[in-house]
C-alpha cells in the first residue's frame, strides 16, 4: 500500500499544484516515506519548495520526553528554512509564520486517539489557513487503531489541547478524514485537499489498520509500537493518575502499576466485576521500576495489556472501558486509594486531569461512586459512541 506522501511523491500530477508555490511541511520524526527517507529529504529532493517546516508536540525531531516540554523555534541546518514550534511559546501559528508559505503539507502519524495532541494541532493549522487564505493538504497515513470507536463525546465548555471538539477519546478516523470533519464542524472556509493512501483496509487483519509491512516509527517518544497504539485510548487515561503509565520503562502505556498495588488481586476484581469488558486483550501481571516518572526507583506491580498475539481480537478489544474497568477495580480494593492526580495538564489549571483528559467529569464520577456499575457507564457512553459513528460517516474515505 501506499501513504499520501509516497502517491505525491509518486505521482507528478498529484504535485503539479504546487509548482510556483511556497511550501511549508508539518512534520515530526515518524514523517517518512516507505523507503524511510524523511518526508522533508524526500519533498526536497523532488523538487518541492519548501520555504518552513512546523513541528508539533515533542517536535520535528521528536526529542521531547514528556508532556508540556517545550520545543524552541530554529533554522534548518541543511536547508536553511525556518523550523516554527507548534508546542513552545505558541500552540497556534503566528501570523508571521503564516507569511512563510502558500500551502502546508501535513505528514504526521496519528494514533487515532482524540487526546493525542496532533489532532488539536491540525484544527489550529486550519483555523489559521482559513484566516489567512492557505491551503492545507493533509498527506494521510493509516490510523493504527483500526476503525473501532470509544469513549464519551467530550462536552461542551472542556475544549482543550487534548480535545480538540466533540469526539470521543477513539475516533476511528485518519488525520485526513478529521480534517473534512473540523472543516464541517467548525464551518472552515479554506482550501483542503487529501492526499488519500493507496490500499488501506482498516480492518484486514493481521494489521487492523497498521499495514504489517511498513516499519513502525515513533510519532512520540513514548509511542514505542503499534499495541501502544490499540492501548493508548485508555492508557493514556494514566496520565491523570498517581498510576505510573510506565514511563520510565521500555514500555510506556501498554502497562500500569504502583507500589503500593496488587496487581493480580486488581486483574481477578476486574474479571469478577465485568469479564466481557476484557474481551480481545490479555491482561499479565508483572513487576517494573520507573527510571523517572512517578515512583521512580520503587519496584511497583503492575499490568500489562496485550492487544496482540492470538488472544487479541480488534474488533472485541475496548481499551477505554479496560483501563476504566482497572480504576474500578482499584477504587473497590482500594477505597480511599489517592487515585486522581491534581497538577496543571496541558496548560489547564482549574479542573483535574483525569477530567480534562476525558473531555468532563463523567468517567472520574462513575468510578468514585461505589454503587455505579458498569451497566451505568454503558448507559452514558453508548449513544456517544453510536452518534459519532453516525456523525463521521460523511467524512470516511476508505
Amino acid at each position: 500500500m501506499l501513504f499520501g506522501i509516497d502517491r505525491l511523491l509518486a505521482e507528478p500530477d498529484l504535485r503539479a499544484p504546487l509548482q510556483c508555490k511556497r511550501v511549508a511541511l508539518l512534520a515530526h520524526p515518524a514523517s517518512v516515506t516507505a523507503d524511510l527517507t524523511h518526508s522533508l529529504d524526500a519533498l526536497v529532493a523532488a523538487g518541492v519548495n519548501i520555504s518552513a517546516v512546523f513541528g508539533p508536540q515533542h517536535g520535528v525531531r521528536g526529542d521531547l520526553q514528556d508532556n508540556m516540554m517545550e520545543s524552541p523555534d530554529f533554522t534548518d541546518p541543511q536547508y536553511g528554512v525556518p523550523v516554527f514550534s507548534l508546542y513552545g511559546e505558541v500552540r497556534r501559528p503566528t501570523d508571521a509564520s503564516m507569511d512563510t508559505f502558500d500551502v502546508m503539507l501535513v505528514d504526521l502519524q496519528d494514533v487515532g486517539c482524540r487526546i493525542y495532541t496532533f489532532v488539536t494541532t491540525l484544527l489550529y493549522v486550519l483555523e489559521a489557513a482559513a484566516k489567512h487564505g492557505k491551503a492545507v493538504w493533509v498527506l494521510d497515513r493509516p490510523n493504527p487503531a483500526g476503525r473501532p470507536v470509544e469513549g464519551l463525546t467530550l462536552l461542551p465548555g472542556w475544549e482543550s489541547f487534548v480535545g480538540a471538539g466533540p469526539m470521543p477519546m477513539r475516533h476511528g478516523m485518519t488525520l485526513g478524514e478529521l480534517g473534512h470533519w473540523f472543516i464541517a464542524h467548525y464551518g472552515l472556509d479554506v482550501e483542503y485537499r487529501v492526499v488519500a493512501m493507496q490500499g488501506w483496509q482498516p480492518e484486514a487483519a493481521p494489521g487492523f489498520g497498521w499495514p504489517v509491512e511498513r516499519p513502525w516509527i515513533n510519532p512520540s517518544p513514548n509511542a514505542a509500537n503499534v499495541n501502544m497504539a490499540r492501548a493508548y485510548a485508555g492508557t493514556v487515561m494514566l496520565e491523570g493518575t498517581t498510576l505510573s503509565e510506565g514511563r520510565g520503562t521500555t514500555r510506556p502505556l501498554e502497562l500500569f502499576g504502583a507500589p503500593d498495588i496488587d496487581a493480580r488481586a486488581v486483574i481477578a476484581e476486574m474479571q469478577r466485576l465485568v469479564p466481557e469488558w476484557l474481551a480481545g486483550c490479555t491482561l499479565r501481571d508483572m513487576w517494573f521500576q520507573p527510571t523517572f516518572h512517578k515512583h521512580v526507583g520503587q519496584l511497583c506491580a503492575g499490568v500489562f495489556l496485550h492487544a496482540e498475539g492470538r488472544a487479541y481480537d480488534h474488533a472485541a478489544f475496548r481499551p477505554w472501558r479496560v483501563q476504566a474497568l482497572a480504576f474500578k477495580a482499584i477504587r473497590t480494593l482500594y477505597p480511599t486509594y489517592d487515585l486522581w492526580r491534581d497538577f496543571p495538564y496541558e496548560y489547564v489549571f482549574d479542573k483535574l486531569a483525569i477530567d480534562v483528559i476525558n473531555g468532563g467529569p463523567g468517567l472520574r464520577q462513575w468510578v468514585d461512586d461505589l454503587a455505579a456499575t458498569p451497566g451505568d457507564l454503558d448507559a452514558l457512553t453508548l449513544p456517544d459512541e453510536a452518534a459519532w459513528i453516525a456523525a463521521r460517516r460523511p467524512h470516511l474515505l476508505y
